[in-house]
């Protein structure tokens, strides 16, 4: 072996090294590997082609960031871990099974790979939109969670959703719903369930409260959920609850999200408290 080719093959295990044990054919290429050797070293096993143009340095077992890089390396330029895949890459889910998926800020190319799931998504480069997370490429943590009901169940949107919050990741998820847009919301939902209707947006105390049942002394606060309000919002939430409870009302509170997939158990609740 000629020492031209003994230094790229000692350049190559550093490259492969920090790319989780992948390469290109390009970057093979680049360091003017040839591709007569790039096709021996794969009869002899030394490496081992994961895509097109994309190869396994070497014989290391695989690992999920080997082929979350393969698979980012596969798509070109601007390729980004995105949608379920990022997700676990964040450490919002555990392994997925399926294909990677990936979003390219290119709108044009190959569109279907093996393992591949390509989304396009042409402002991907935009500030705040992706990161390197363990070597990876990775859509941010808000947009990775944004991506997710198009590629999942609602109940693994929502598992990943409160993964990131104990994580301490700070979402900001736009919200889909307004005040007004909860209270005409709750109101339509205690008709469907034959619930009698509340006052709205009743004085008690020094607290306006969301809906009112005065003589079965039931409060009813609706929010959703959103960053934007802050921690002196979050902490008069608590003083109001705990100044209610003291002047012995029945206190609940709903997200636009628990009215939307759990009805029939609040109605249930609801109605349990109405009847007392």
């Amino acid at each position: 072996m000629s020492n031209k080719l003994d230094r790229a093959t000692v350049e190559l295990g550093v490259l492969a090294g920090r790319q989780h044990g992948v390469v290109t054919a390009a970057q093979l290429s680049a360091l003017e590997i040839s591709r007569a050797t790039i096709a021996e070293w794969t009869r002899r096993g030394r490496l081992h082609r994961l895509h097109r143009g994309v190869y396994a340095v070497g014989h290391t077992a695989p690992s999920e960031g080997q082929r979350f890089m393969a698979a980012v390396l596969a798509c070109g330029k601007g390729a980004t871990l995105s949608h379920g895949s990022a997700a676990v890459l964040w450490g919002f889910l555990k392994p997925l099974q399926g294909p990677v998926h990936i979003t390219s800020p290119s709108t044009s190319g190959r569109i279907q790979r093996a393992g591949i799931v390509l989304h396009r998504r042409p402002s991907l480069g935009k500030e705040g939109e992706t990161r390197v997370r363990d070597r990876i490429p990775v859509t941010a943590p808000r947009r990775t969670v944004e991506d997710l009901p198009s590629v999942l169940p609602s109940y693994l949107v929502r598992r990943a959703k409160r993964q990131a919050e104990f994580l301490k990741y700070e979402l900001r998820l736009p919200t889909d719903r307004s005040r007004s847009d909860l209270e005409t919301d709750f109101l339509s939902f205690c008709r469907r369930h034959h619930l009698p209707l509340p006052e709205v947006n009743v004085k008690v105390g020094r607290w306006e409260v969301d809906f009112l049942w005065p003589d079965q002394k039931l409060a009813v606060e609706t929010d959703f959920f959103d960053y934007h309000r802050g921690s002196v919002a979050f902490e008069d939430d608590h003083q109001r609850e705990l100044d209610l409870r003291r002047m012995g009302y029945t206190v609940r509170r709903y997200t636009g999200a628990q009215l939307d997939g759990y009805p029939a158990e609040i109605a249930v609740e609801l109605g349990e408290v109405l009847r007392r």
